[in-house]
């Protein structure tokens, strides 16, 4: 799996309009709406479980990233956005950081072997600080694509 199967190039956003972590999660399920990755009716139940599963425990990893992942019955395709913010988001991250980069994942609830590999390729490439240190500077979708197919094949050392 890679990270290219599973992003949708029209749900990238690099600047994020939204200022906190639930509006951020709303704007990323948003822009997977709006690029046909998820059905409309199902934004506010996609936005609610996220949610539901970020006040369970914070998914801001640390080092400015955060990856909020739902398995659930309205989605058809693992799909994920990606968000940028420059100037950062409290997700209530591990390393008590802001957060500059968000992938959000969602998946199939029937599916979740496969959920587990996209976290597995998702978290794979965001421990490397060159990963993420390019993935912040992005400005442009462009940018954003690129290094997401570099990092499919494997240029970006831990």
């Amino acid at each position: 799996m890679k990270l290219t199967d599973i992003v949708m190039t029209d749900a990238i956003v690099t600047t994020l309009e939204a200022d906190s972590r639930d509006d951020v999660i709303a704007e990323l399920v948003e822009s997977l709406v709006a690029a046909g990755g998820v059905q409309t009716d199902s934004s506010a139940a996609l936005v609610a479980k996220v949610l539901e599963r970020e006040n369970k425990g914070s998914t801001g990893f640390g080092k400015g990233v955060a990856v909020p992942h739902v398995k659930h019955d309205n989605v058809q395709k693992m799909t994920a956005a990606i968000g940028l913010s420059k100037a950062g988001v409290d997700f209530k991250a591990l390393d008590g950081q802001p957060v500059f980069s968000v992938f959000l994942l969602l998946s199939p609830a029937d599916r979740p072997e496969e959920h587990l590999q996209a976290m597995e390729v998702i978290f794979k490439n965001l421990s490397k600080e060159t990963f993420r240190h390019f993935l912040r500077q992005a400005e442009t979708v462009e940018h954003v694509t690129t290094l997401l197919g570099e990092a499919d094949s494997q240029q970006y050392a831990g």
